[in-house]
């Protein structure tokens, strides 16, 4: 378990599903990720089963400390040991928690792990350019926009992808100078 300021991040499990799915469902949450399409509690498993537990995807619950409530996940998927990168992804599943800088403090801890306890060297993500909210949060943890987009399909139709990433020079620097914001 990570340990944050005002929240702590726990491996997802099996047990989760129905509630990761309910979350991931919502259409507010559906329409900023690429991949829309509603998920199924069986899916999920399948996913924790065949990705998370035999490590190639790491995936963790954000949890609130006051309640010690679960407001959302944040994972590193497609992790590539040999040239220590992987894709990040963050969602907040519960209304209320939305805007109150959980998912900045949630992506600030998922890379100290990523780059300390994975080891990895460079982490990126992709985003729909219209999540404005989204591209600020990972600013605020330290990703920085790159040149890279792609046209992506989406159940609402065609919309632009944008990239940004972290290198691990990067993130210490910035951890040295007493942090990302």
């Amino acid at each position: 378990m990570e340990q944050g300021r005002r929240i702590y991040l726990r491996p997802i499990e099996v047990a989760d599903a129905e509630m990761f799915v309910k979350w991931r469902n919502r259409e507010w949450v559906r329409r900023n990720f690429i991949y829309q399409n509603p998920f199924t509690v069986e899916s999920q498993i399948h996913w924790i089963r065949t990705q998370v537990e035999p490590g190639h995807v790491v995936q963790f619950i954000i949890c609130t400390k006051q309640g010690d409530r679960p407001i959302g996940s944040v994972y590193f998927r497609d992790i590539d040991r040999g040239e220590g990168t992987a894709e990040y992804g963050i969602f907040i599943g519960e209304r209320d928690a939305v805007g109150c800088g959980y998912g900045t403090e949630a992506a600030c801890m998922a890379l100290e792990y990523a780059f300390t306890k994975l080891h990895l060297r460079k982490i990126f993500l992709r985003f729909l350019e219209d999540n404005v909210g989204a591209r600020k949060s990972y600013e605020h943890a330290g990703f920085r926009l790159t040149d890279r987009t792609e046209t992506v399909t989406t159940l609402s139709g065609e919309r632009k992808a944008r990239f940004m990433e972290i290198d691990y020079g990067i993130w210490e620097a910035l951890n040295a100078a007493g942090g990302a914001d």
